[in-house]
């Protein structure tokens, strides 16, 4: 049976989730990955791993109805909200809020809607609005708590089925682990199947029924889940492990900053150069400075970029590829 690929505008790619959740059998889905640090991956999810969160999801938020898409259709996000939507038995909202319980954003779409008096009043309309797709600064959380909106913060992939930690603590029958360097192992019912047609880059990361991340982690006493970055996005610059995501968000929290991405790149001196893009007013020293005053000075930017906004991919992740090149392009 052919693996079935998403294509087309939402109502397109809402008729077709509804015929594959309807069939008598079902082949996979093809679900590309966001490609945000590398070439995109085939992903192929199953039915059953599909439901599998739908209904981990239901019990987790405590109920069930009808979601906002308001993310790409064809990523793993907006798959997962058409199908929980038609699941509960509603059409998904399309391109907006009204008439729906739940939506699903990534952050820099909840920074921007909660720019507006109105956007903001629908989020706190919903029972519940998913946060993932990439670190979630605490600024930002309170804000939106502040405004009356229940944020519930994923983590998860593609090859999880979408978001499989819900506020650091996994879903129903998904289990954790830490492998070697603190990066997060993850098991269950909603592992995808494989990578299409790459059964090598598949063997390197399902291992023993555990799906190998490419993120570092580590886990409270209590079993919570705190995602420290992804393992290439610790740098070493001048001998010292540097966790870009931990710099990043402490730049955003700087007040002349509205938003702030850190990479890594080679150089000859210190073996990779910490390069911070931001958007506000904020220049080298102040930056070093601002980000001596919590962590370690060694972690703190040797350049710093002042952007418009940060380049997005079309899931609204922001494209760490683009920034890379363009640090790399630049002399010190």
């Amino acid at each position: 049976m052919e693996p079935l690929r998403l294509t087309g505008p939402p109502p397109a790619v809402v008729t077709a989730l509804r015929g594959w959740l309807e069939a008598t059998e079902a082949p996979p889905l093809v679900v590309e990955t966001s490609g945000s640090t590398g070439a995109p991956k085939q992903v192929l999810l199953s039915r059953h791993a599909v439901l599998a969160s739908v209904a981990a999801t239901e019990r987790r938020l405590g109920g069930r109805g009808r979601w906002a898409l308001v993310l790409p259709p064809t990523y793993v996000a907006g798959i997962q909200v058409v199908v929980r939507s038609l699941v509960a038995g509603h059409e998904p909202v399309l391109g907006g809020f009204d008439g729906a319980a739940y939506a699903s954003l990534v952050p820099t779409q909840l920074h921007r809607l909660l720019d507006a008096a109105a956007d903001t009043a629908a989020l706190a309309e919903l029972e519940a609005v998913l946060l993932g797709g990439g670190p979630i600064d605490p600024v930002l959380r309170a804000r939106a708590e502040a405004a009356g909106i229940r944020v519930v913060a994923t983590y998860g992939s593609a090859e999880t089925a979408g978001g499989c930690v819900y506020d650091g603590y996994a879903l129903d029958g998904v289990a954790l682990a830490l492998g070697e360097g603190g990066r997060i192992r993850i098991a269950g019912p909603t592992l995808f199947d494989g990578y299409a047609d790459a059964p090598a880059a598949t063997s390197e990361v399902l291992v023993d029924g555990w799906f190998l991340t490419s993120d570092a982690g580590r886990l409270d006493e209590d079993g919570r889940l705190h995602v420290l970055g992804r393992v290439d996005d610790v740098v070493v610059s001048g001998g010292v492990n540097v966790p870009t995501p931990a710099v990043a968000a402490r730049l955003r929290e700087h007040p002349a900053v509205s938003d702030a991405a850190v990479v890594g790149v080679p150089d000859e001196e210190w073996g990779h150069r910490v390069v911070a893009f931001v958007v506000g007013g904020l220049d080298v020293a102040a930056a070093r400075d601002w980000v001596a005053e919590l962590h370690p000075r060694s972690w703190a930017p040797r350049e710093v970029v002042a952007v418009d906004a940060l380049p997005l991919l079309s899931n609204g992740k922001v494209d760490r590829m683009s920034l890379r090149a363009r640090a790399s392009a630049v002399e010190p």
